[in-house]
């Protein structure tokens, strides 16, 4: 057989273990489990790091002060060394609402060894714990949730016994290049964590999604945590790898009423918010890099080429087997489509977007070798490879 066919097979022999082998990890109806209200609802501190988030807060801190929990619950937000107001209009929000008290904090610069947002949450974690909370709920300040969003997880948490239940908000998608990227980013993260491995009791894999984590907060005494992880760039992942080593459960899933209000309307803002942690989740591994640019091409860009130069040679192996594969990638995309009301017409495109992501991956080892580390909210951090590999 001549080389593109080889390439050909190869592509549709990945995609079958991809289809079959990887945890299902193309579904998405890993949600929040039907559960049991407890008899007595835990006390919930949640926590809320904000660095120049004025543009959010208005969308976002107002749906946690909304909560509708049976249970004691207060706010703690923590302002990152803003430059745009975010403590006082924090403040303010709270004053014209009302609902769940708040309390503002700003700790100042993050000490050596630590990187701005887990800093952050180190001090937003220490001045919830002075309430002795029950559990930490870590959000992001551009989560939106629905006013049942923390009844239900506590509930599924005290249901299932987990130590840390987390979901995967729903990200905006209106731009062209949000329809194009974003639903391909939850669809690249489930497949490296496949969210039924994840929820699997004694499972190795471990991973989080940052922006809405119910955190037990006897597991993260006991995992350590936030000094554990203090210096990890990819701290939503850090974070469930170190409460599942400390023997805690772990479960992830995709968000139903959680949404991230946060816009990137331009293909640079997602590439930005893309490549600052690529070659972080690589360990700053020059052979992983290799492999992964390998693969991606081979699984992702080889079914269209191969069925392009199969059709022009003519080579009508090469051309039936790497259309089977684009077929069977597409057919695994459109759930992900599904999950975020986009046209199943996009499912076809996935091997352009993954040669975005190529792309990023390579420009975030450029930016790491050039001394740049990975950058965020206008701090960088040029050393991320002393984070703790966990």
């Amino acid at each position: 057989m001549s080389a593109i066919v080889w390439i050909a097979v190869g592509s549709l022999a990945a995609w079958v273990w991809l289809l079959l082998g990887q945890g299902f990890f193309w579904r998405t109806d890993q949600r929040l489990p039907d559960s049991t209200e407890p008899a007595d609802w835990p006390s919930v501190a949640i926590v809320v790091p904000a660095r120049d988030e004025a543009d959010m807060l208005p969308m976002s801190l107002p749906s946690l002060m909304a909560q509708d929990y049976p249970g004691p619950a207060e706010i703690f937000l923590v302002d990152d060394c803003s430059e745009d107001g975010t403590g006082d209009l924090a403040r303010a929000l709270a004053v014209r609402h009302g609902g769940l008290p708040v309390t503002v904090v700003s700790p100042g610069e993050p000490a050596p060894g630590w990187t701005g947002k887990l800093w952050a949450v180190r001090h937003g974690m220490a001045l919830a714990r002075t309430r002795d909370p029950d559990y930490l709920l870590l959000t992001d300040a551009d989560i939106a949730h629905e006013p049942d969003s923390l009844r239900e997880l506590v509930a599924a948490a005290e249901s299932g016994g987990v130590d840390l239940v987390s979901q995967m908000a729903r990200l905006r998608v209106q731009s062209t290049w949000e329809r194009l990227v974003v639903p391909a980013f939850v669809y690249f993260f489930s497949q490296l964590y496949p969210f039924r491995w994840v929820n699997r009791a004694g499972a190795r894999t471990a991973a989080a999604a940052g922006g809405c984590v119910l955190l037990r907060t006897e597991a993260a005494v006991r995992a350590g945590v936030p000094e554990s992880i203090r210096q990890a760039v990819i701290d939503d992942v850090s974070l469930a790898r170190a409460v599942r080593d400390s023997g805690g459960r772990i479960w992830l899933g995709l968000a139903d009423r959680v949404d991230s209000v946060r816009p990137y309307p331009c293909l640079a803002d997602l590439w930005r918010m893309i490549s600052r942690s690529a070659y972080a989740q690589l360990r700053h591994n020059p052979l992983l890099l290799l492999g992964t640019v390998l693969g991606l091409a081979l699984v992702y860009l080889a079914p269209p080429v191969t069925l392009v130069a199969g059709l022009l040679a003519p080579n009508s192996l090469a051309a039936w087997t790497g259309g089977v594969a684009w077929v069977v990638m597409a057919g695994t995309y459109m759930p992900m489509l599904g999950y975020y009301r986009q046209s199943l017409w996009l499912a076809p495109l996935l091997p352009f977007t993954a040669l975005l992501y190529l792309l990023m991956t390579v420009d975030s080892a450029v930016q790491h070798y050039r001394g740049r580390g990975a950058a965020w909210k206008g701090r960088t951090y040029a050393r991320p490879e002393a984070a703790p590999d966990r």
